[in-house]
């Protein structure tokens, strides 16, 4: 199979998600491609790969449509990796290759990023957008065509954004207007957004695993079985992802779909963290195996999130699969790493199901009320990580001071105080289990 996309990137998330397609469209039969990865940084990833000539195994573990699987899967849509840090030379003939038409890339958040210390001499330039550029700028003086971008980053508008960087380049190295031109044109950075937990490399269960394989595999990755892959634009005639039943939704904008995002899955998890924690509760799959708990979630999301976002079945379907996803067993989610820097994501995630709920129905909803007095008695009561700022104006000041210090939530929340009041006085007066229980009445 001839090389037709580039992927930047080495990591687990990739190679658990995009090359896994990849892999189940040439299966098929629907595709005859492979993908040349390229390390972002001098990683020694890429020896790794190119001693297994790209091969590597995936299993997808968790629960799907109400029943507990494991399935492995011998990934080869990978052909092998490139160092441009040690083959600057490779790395520049890819932009001569006319069979390649996609580039991936999943960078992390800082990876889109602008420096003016890069040039275009260096071999190769530090920043992931100063390598695109010089990849770029080689492809468009052979006179091919550009390339079709789908950016996995986690940054709002990623696409353009990388984009952005690319242009701002281009003016810093003086590459003409003719270029900047190319790249606008004959290019199309995606936005895209991205939602798979790929849980990479078993440590504890390795061993059994290459005991079933037959062989050891360095490049061993495990991820869930939910996937989805929202793309800016319309390539499905070239990279029939949607066709081979993969979840994957070709868009005019990504923006409703973050939305769906950030208000359904982030917004349970961000409802549910403090009164897990208060109750004891390390996890988030030992939360929707407590009874009172999962009710907790259920109530919130389906009675209270869902309609305030629309009961659309795009959006139930999401919300069905969010429940399966928490209760995976394979994943060992813990509340304290998603209790992190929780005032800002409270105000991101679950304030604005609040304002519409209020909107919609004229009502206060009572368990995402209370869920905002668990987050201050924790806060209270508690070491918490977040910015100091907001973690001590939380812990040291009266409720109705909190609650109306618009700096902090993004609008002054002093309409909540009665109902956040009483759900910390049945906190105190009750205990915890029972304020859960008289939240959801």
């Amino acid at each position: 199979m001839k090389e037709r996309i580039i992927q930047f990137g080495t990591g687990n998330f990739l190679r658990g998600f995009a090359d896994c397609f990849v892999d189940k469209l040439n299966q098929k039969n629907m595709y005859d491609g492979r993908i040349v990865i390229v390390s972002p940084t001098d990683s020694k990833q890429i020896d790794t790969i190119n001693s297994q000539q790209g091969k590597y195994n995936l299993y997808l573990r968790g629960i799907e449509d109400g029943k507990e699987i494991c399935e492995r899967t011998e990934i080869n849509s990978v052909s092998r990796g490139i160092n441009p840090y040690k083959s600057f030379d490779d790395y520049l003939e890819l932009a001569r290759n006319p069979d390649l038409r996609f580039v991936i890339s999943n960078t992390t958040e800082a990876g889109i990023s602008f420096s003016l210390d890069d040039k275009l001499t260096d071999r190769p330039a530090k920043s992931f957008p100063a390598k695109l550029t010089q990849l770029l700028y080689e492809r468009y003086k052979t006179g091919l065509n550009g390339f079709v971008i789908l950016t996995c980053e986690l940054i709002d508008n990623n696409g353009k954004e990388l984009e952005k960087c690319v242009l701002e380049y281009a003016k810093l190295w003086h590459l003409g207007e003719d270029f900047c031109k190319w790249i606008v044109e004959d290019n199309d950075f995606c936005n895209t957004l991205v939602d798979r937990i790929v849980t990479g490399y078993p440590k504890k269960e390795a061993d059994s695993f290459y005991a079933e394989m037959g062989y050891e595999d360095k490049l061993l990755n495990t991820a869930e079985p939910y996937h989805l892959w929202v793309i800016e634009g319309d390539y499905e005639s070239e990279l029939s992802l949607k066709s081979a039943g993969l979840n994957i939704i070709w868009a005019e904008n990504v923006a409703p779909y973050k939305k769906m995002k950030v208000r359904i899955l982030n917004g349970s998890h961000t409802s549910l963290v403090f009164p897990s924690l208060l109750c004891g509760v390390e996890t988030v799959g030992e939360s929707l195996n407590d009874d009172q708990l999962r009710k907790f979630l259920n109530t919130c999301l389906f009675e209270y999130i869902l309609p305030a976002l629309g009961e659309t079945e795009e959006n139930r379907q999401f919300a069905d699969a969010v429940l399966e996803r928490f209760a995976n067993p394979y994943i060992r989610h813990m509340w304290m790493s998603i209790a992190l820097n929780s005032v800002s994501k409270f105000t991101a995630r679950v304030l604005p199901t609040v304002f519409d709920y209020i909107d919609k129905n004229n009502s206060i909803p009572k368990p995402l009320a209370f869920s905002l007095a668990c987050l201050i008695e924790y806060y209270k009561t508690n070491d918490v990580q977040d910015e100091k700022s907001a973690a001590d104006l939380v812990k040291n000041n009266n409720l109705a001071d909190i609650l109306s210090d618009a700096d902090l939530w993004g609008s002054d929340l002093s309409a909540l105080l009665d109902i956040v009041n009483e759900s910390l006085e049945t906190i105190h007066n009750k205990g915890i289990r029972e304020a859960v229980e008289w939240s959801l009445c």
